[in-house]
């Protein structure tokens, strides 16, 4: 394996978990949101990763399963809404119940702080990439 390849691999784990902070900081930010821009109280978001092949042909014939992630997507969390009774909210209905965003505050942070672990970790890779980089220079110049 290239070390482009594991420099490849490690960043597009930055990018993925990049996206997936930005997307929990979404989601933590609008957990009151009653009301946006499309109608209606804001939808939890959630980043949808997928695989992809690293090399080119070469690597295919040697039947090897290097693969590196990406976000295909940004998914709505279709399920309902959260219910509460607060009849003096101005997007109340004339029972006094509130819709609220379907998001878990604590659900939230766990995963802002797996994110950043992963994050870390892919920058660690990075870090040692490099340094291995710095090594064969060094022997060569040896």
């Amino acid at each position: 394996m290239k070390l482009s390849d594991i420099t490849d691999i490690a960043v597009s784990g930055v990018l993925a978990q990049r996206a997936r902070m930005a997307t929990t900081a979404s989601n933590l930010a609008n957990a009151e949101t009653t009301r946006t821009k499309e109608g209606g109280p804001y939808r939890r978001r959630d980043p949808v990763f997928r695989s992809v092949g690293v090399g080119g042909p070469f690597a295919d014939r040697l039947g090897r399963e290097i693969r590196k992630v990406e976000v295909a997507k940004v998914a709505l969390d279709r399920r309902g809404f959260l219910t509460r009774y607060e009849p003096g909210h101005p997007d109340a209905d004339k029972a006094g119940f509130v819709k609220l965003p379907r998001v878990n505050v604590v659900e939230e942070t766990a995963n802002m702080m797996s994110a950043s672990r992963s994050y870390q970790a892919s920058l660690v890779i990075l870090r040692k990439v490099r340094e291995m980089a710095r090594a064969a220079m060094q022997i060569g110049r040896g």
